[in-house]
């Protein structure tokens, strides 16, 4: 028999809030809080704004000792972690370590750590270089060091998929618990602002007002879009098993009903215009929630203003919800966010959680003008104040992955049983 999976715990610090209930606020308010970019210099780019964590100090969540050796993206994981696990009132002790685990979604988390530690090799000599900084080059240091700082001796996992790789993170998660092998897991992803990856994103010509006579705009499904606004994120989410959950009395903020997921690579760095991974892995996580079309509230879309992934996002759910489609409001919590990559899934199920809990649909912000390709009900502007049982989550990018996750309120375990 399946196991119920609930979530009874958030830690998230994104550009526009610092914990849970700050971050929901924002959500609400219509708030970005993009700027212009301090952690290094942007005079040589077109663009200089982002999604910078401004003022983020770790010391506020760990304490003042042992944070000179970790780099950015362990101090914000490791710094959400513990907002996640005091929210779920999750004590973990000797007698429970091997059953709480650790899944987190990393692709670009080392990039600027492997850069400086081999700009000191290649200019002073491998003699020179401070062995202590040499954990944070490997992609699994940041999931590692959330479960050194919190002493969580269960599995520990990082996912690498881009886009959908907090998703994916929860998954696996979700299937630890299901084969008994975990009660509890914190899983979720986190990317760090630095300028090995904003570099990168910005010669890739993947940011907006990267490209010659393009303005810097966020702002899904408008016919304005022209790219991305990166950001940098961390957010955990506490999976529990609902038993447990229930036994030790967790408040129960949601349940996870269930996950699709599908590859369908096309070309590099370059979106399939079918858009067949994206529909595959939104017919399959209705099918494995056990979901039909009409019992969505709200699609938390993937959209992140880029000129093609919308459209076929758009293009995806009028395929799969058919007629319903149009009355399902869809909208881009990115537009508040930005784009945090490995963060933006779980920045989105937190984003979920918080629709559930407080009866909202987060807008689309900065939407101005219609582009027909885009024509569905995007709650722009403004939040939309109503009920929210239900809520398919999106996620996918131009590297064929794709992942979606449904979530229920936890009203329905009674009333489904």
């Amino acid at each position: 028999m399946a196991k119920r999976v609930v979530i009874t715990g958030i830690g998230v610090l994104a550009a526009n809030g610092e914990g849970k209930d700050p971050f929901w606020h924002s959500l609400r308010l219509g708030q970005s809080r993009f700027g212009p970019i301090t952690l290094f210099e942007t005079g040589g780019y077109s663009v200089q704004d982002g999604g910078e964590i401004l003022g983020f100090d770790p010391a506020k969540y760990l304490g003042p000792k042992g944070l000179r050796a970790l780099d950015r993206s362990t101090m914000l994981i490791v710094s959400a972690a513990r907002l996640a696990i005091d929210d779920s009132r999750l004590t973990v002790t000797d007698a429970n370590t091997d059953d709480v685990g650790v899944s987190v979604g990393s692709t670009l988390g080392s990039l600027r750590s492997i850069s400086e530690f081999d700009e000191v090799t290649l200019k002073e000599g491998p003699r020179y270089t401070n062995p202590a900084f040499f954990p944070n080059t490997v992609i699994n240091a940041p999931a590692s060091q959330v479960s050194i700082w919190h002493h969580i001796k269960g599995f520990n996992a990082t996912i690498s998929t881009g886009f959908t790789a907090s998703v994916e993170a929860m998954q696996y998660a979700w299937d630890y618990i299901q084969k008994g092998r975990c009660h509890a897991v914190l899983a979720g992803g986190v990317e760090e602002m630095c300028n090995q990856t904003f570099n990168g994103l910005y010669h890739l010509k993947m940011l907006s007002g990267s490209r010659p006579l393009k303005l810097w705009v966020n702002c899904p499904f408008d016919s304005r879009r022209n790219g991305i606004v990166f950001a940098e994120a961390a957010c955990l989410c506490v999976l529990e098993e609902y038993e447990h959950a229930r036994q030790r009395g967790a408040a129960i903020l949601a349940e996870v009903l269930g996950f699709g997921y599908d590859f369908d690579p096309f070309r590099i760095n370059k979106y399939n215009p079918r858009g067949t991974g994206i529909k595959n892995a939104m017919r399959r996580c209705l099918t494995n929630s056990r979901l039909e079309p009409g019992g969505v509230d709200w699609i938390s879309a993937n959209a992140n203003s880029t000129e093609a992934a919308d459209q076929i996002e758009t293009e995806a759910i009028k395929e799969v919800f058919g007629a319903r489609a149009r009355n399902i409001p869809v909208s881009a919590v990115k537009s508040m966010t930005g784009e945090t990559y490995s963060a933006s899934g779980a920045l989105s199920v937190a984003a979920a959680v918080g629709a559930i809990q407080g009866g909202f649909i987060p807008p689309t912000m900065h939407y101005q003008d219609k582009d027909p390709a885009c024509d569905l009900y995007y709650v722009p502007n403004r939040a939309l104040e109503q009920k929210v049982n239900t809520v398919l989550v999106n996620t996918f990018g131009p590297n064929g992955a794709a992942c979606c996750v449904a979530l229920g309120a936890p009203g329905r375990m009674t009333k489904d049983g």
